[in-house]
């Protein structure tokens, strides 16, 4: 797969990369900030590409870049505790060396189709993720885009991640508005209870806007259900599926989604653009 922001680099050839920061953001997701052993970021991407961190002899996996590409010193991934690769390294310490490789997949629109637009991000759980290098990107060059809005939920207030973003960051900016729910009612979170997509519609948002989702499978299901009531189409609509994408190049085959491999044709897909949702959706 070839892409510009490989520039020489093969990108099947892992590089050390050293762990500078660590930030427990919920029981099982964690959020590391990797940087070169020199300094500075292993390799440059675009909003919604991925990375594959290796940990010898244990194996590697493929997770979202949830940094922005404006920030310039590092690379922030943001991982739940899922398997056996992921364990591993929630035990890691800063200071740990770890492979990296990539940029993988292709991007959002963020320098064309969404330019000038109103956008609506929706995001359940660790889906923020992926959705947090858009918005932080979209932040730091506010000028060219419309108003922003964010709904983002969870099961329970400590599920919620990135909550420095969430409850101070992005509300204080210009044209931007954070709707966070979490599912049932829990001692000491006054804030909206119920799931996502009714959220969505209790909410009232007027329709001329881009959206872009990520979530659980069954989450996103029923957002795209209530959007399509709504008024919303499939044009509009952006999501990923990164969560499918194994090798990142093509070659096992594993990733397929009717005619679209995620790995090649994505992650990133606009709705119109693939026949189906995978079986999980």
């Amino acid at each position: 797969m070839s892409c510009s922001c490989h520039g020489h680099v093969d990108p099947l050839v892992p590089k050390i990369a050293v762990i500078e920061h660590i930030r427990k953001d919920t029981p099982d997701v964690t959020t590391f900030r990797v940087v070169n052993p020199a300094g500075g970021k292993s390799f440059t991407s675009l909003p919604g590409q991925c990375a594959m961190i290796s940990v010898p002899p244990i194996g590697e996996a493929m997770f979202s870049i949830t940094s922005s590409p404006t920030e310039e010193n590092f690379l922030e991934l943001s991982i739940k505790k899922c398997g056996i690769v992921t364990e591993y390294l929630h035990g890691l310490e800063v200071g740990s060396e770890i492979g990296i490789r990539g940029p993988y997949g292709n991007n959002f629109p963020v320098n064309d189709e969404l330019k000038g637009k109103d956008l609506l991000f929706i995001a359940g759980g660790i889906g923020l993720a992926p959705l947090r290098s858009v918005i932080n990107y979209i932040m730091d060059k506010r000028d060219d885009y419309g108003k922003v809005d964010i709904v983002y939920g969870a099961r329970t207030p400590d599920d919620l991640v990135h909550k420095e973003d969430i409850f101070n960051n992005w509300p204080n900016r210009l044209a931007t508005n954070v709707f966070l729910t979490v599912d049932r009612e829990c001692e000491g979170w006054d804030g909206h209870v119920g799931f996502v997509p009714q959220y969505i519609k209790e909410l009232g948002l007027d329709t001329n806007k881009v959206v872009l989702i990520c979530g659980p499978p069954i989450m996103i299901k029923f957002v795209l259900q209530g959007l399509e009531e709504i008024g919303f189409k499939k044009e509009q609509i952006y999501t990923t599926f990164e969560l499918r994408m194994k090798c990142g190049v093509g070659k096992c085959g594993r990733c397929n989604i009717g005619d679209k491999y995620v790995c090649k044709d994505g992650p990133v897909f606009r709705l119109d653009e693939i026949q189906r949702l995978p079986d999980e959706y």
